[in-house]
């Protein structure tokens, strides 16, 4: 099928990591139906293959590769699985990512340990970093392309007690400033979408268990100039316009989708010290 649009993704073949859920699953979705064969990965099973089933359904293409992104051998695994499955990688979407919160409550520097913040380091930074290197070989015969980092609001302010988090993150914006300069001579463009607060299925979790789920939604909805924290589709439809030839000119960019948030807040405001 011919293209029709710039921003249709036809014929392009994704790899999406942490794609079972949320802004990963969404965009998949979205890719799916813009014509692109997608490879889902993820860590949950159960979760990624139904977001494989829901794709399908809807007369998508996708398959689903189990991927630990701390793991390097199952990076590898993962490209030479996709490039096998669809014939080569276009796309490279590096979603999945983790704050030291989930799995530990001690976040403060005096009581982190050493192995939490290796643990969201694998996972946040060099996961992207040797997802692309597995990735290089394949995205070097595309002529279409590109590596998608998913960085933060992290990515440009210090937050309370989201050290692992917010340093790691920050460390995607300039991987992907780097990347963008060594994979120029190949023609791969490399960017980085940082999304605000986003409504996924985390984010629920932490509504359904907060003390006073009133006033967390209040201070959600209030960090935006909108009004409002932004929902999965809406990043979705950021990677995808970076992925496609309507961003052919795009490149070593990191963008920043959070509603507004930061053009007026700052880590004073968050911190309350105004």
């Amino acid at each position: 099928m011919a293209r029709t649009s710039m921003t249709d993704l036809e014929g392009l073949r994704f790899v999406i990591t942490g794609a079972a859920r949320g802004i990963g699953a969404a965009t998949a979705r979205l890719a799916a139906r813009r014509g692109a064969s997608v490879m889902v990965s993820d860590v949950d099973d159960g979760d990624g293959l139904r977001t494989v089933e829901a794709i399908r359904a809807a007369g998508g293409t996708a398959a689903y590769e189990h991927c630990d992104v701390s793991d390097p051998a199952q990076l590898q695994g993962l490209m030479e699985a996709t490039a096998d499955t669809f014939g080569g990688i276009d796309v490279l979407y590096n979603n999945a990512g983790i704050t030291e919160h989930a799995f530990t409550s001690d976040t403060s520097l005096e009581t982190m340990s050493v192995e939490t913040f290796d643990r969201v380091y694998a996972i946040n930074l060099r996961g992207p970093l040797l997802a692309t290197k597995y990735a290089l070989p394949h995205l070097r015969r595309s002529d279409r392309a590109s590596v998608i980092n998913c960085g933060s609001t992290r990515s440009f302010l210090g937050y309370p007690d989201n050290l692992a988090y917010g340093s790691t993150k920050g460390g995607v914006a300039l991987l992907t400033k780097n990347l963008a300069v060594d994979l120029a001579p190949y023609g791969i463009r490399v960017n980085c979408c940082c999304p605000g607060g986003t409504m996924t299925t985390s984010m629920r979790n932490r509504l359904e268990h907060a003390d006073d789920r009133e006033e967390l939604e209040w201070d959600l909805r209030s960090r935006s100039l909108l009004g409002r924290v932004g929902e999965a589709p809406e990043i979705a439809e950021v990677v995808c316009f970076l992925a496609s030839d309507a961003a052919s000119f795009v490149n070593g960019v990191v963008w920043l989708v959070d509603g507004g948030a930061l053009s007026w807040r700052d880590t004073i405001d968050i911190l309350g010290m105004r």
